[in-house]
């Protein structure tokens, strides 16, 4: 497999990976002063070879332009060993999700999502595609999370809330109402202070 974005997150997939017993060829990284990563070569384009693909970037909107750019690959999905997945959820091409991770029942997850290290994703949420859900984050039950949101480390969304495409949850916000689309939310109680 290759690994598209030779940086931090990157290295965290690239373990993810090594757990599984994925044969890492080598990262592709349009940056040409990196050239190594975790002893593993870095290239500089997509090998015409490439038979899987998994995006390991962090930005939301960088993951989407890069998927969008080579919808013609076939995307892989990883699961740390340590995560607890539901055999009643669903998850879709090119998500990871991190060491501790719980994903409960009746779940779906979509297309390049960052599930991050012990986050909480309880029954029967729905998180559109590449939306990053940080370090620590509690989502309860029937949660709803809109492309391409970010919700930052350690942030908790309680039961039923929906929350827009293209937001930015603070770090440690408490959710307790529906935001809007493009919404910044810090706090606690979580408040609005941009739409973009």
């Amino acid at each position: 497999m290759y690994l598209f974005g030779a940086s931090g997150h990157g290295k965290v997939i690239a373990e993810i990976a090594e757990a599984c017993d994925f044969k890492i060829k080598a990262f592709i990284d349009a940056d040409r002063t990196k050239n190594e990563l975790l002893d593993y070569p870095v290239i500089h384009s997509i090998p015409k070879e490439v038979e899987c693909l998994l995006i390991s970037i962090g930005n939301n909107r960088v993951r989407k332009k890069v998927a969008l750019e080579n919808s013609n690959l076939n995307y892989l999905s990883l699961f740390h060993p340590s995560a607890i997945i539901s055999k009643r959820s669903t998850v879709k091409s090119g998500t990871v999700i991190m060491a501790g991770v719980v994903v409960n029942s009746n779940t779906q997850i979509g297309s390049h999502c960052i599930i991050n290290t012990n986050a909480s994703v309880d029954h029967d949420c729905i998180i559109e595609d590449f939306v990053h859900i940080s370090p620590n984050v509690a989502l309860a039950g029937n949660v709803m999370i809109g492309e391409g949101t970010h919700i930052g480390v350690g942030a908790s969304i309680i039961p039923g809330v929906t929350i827009g495409k293209w937001c930015i949850i603070g770090a440690g916000a408490v959710i307790v109402n529906d935001i809007p689309d493009g919404a910044t939310v810090v706090g606690v109680p979580g408040r609005i202070i941009k739409i973009s």
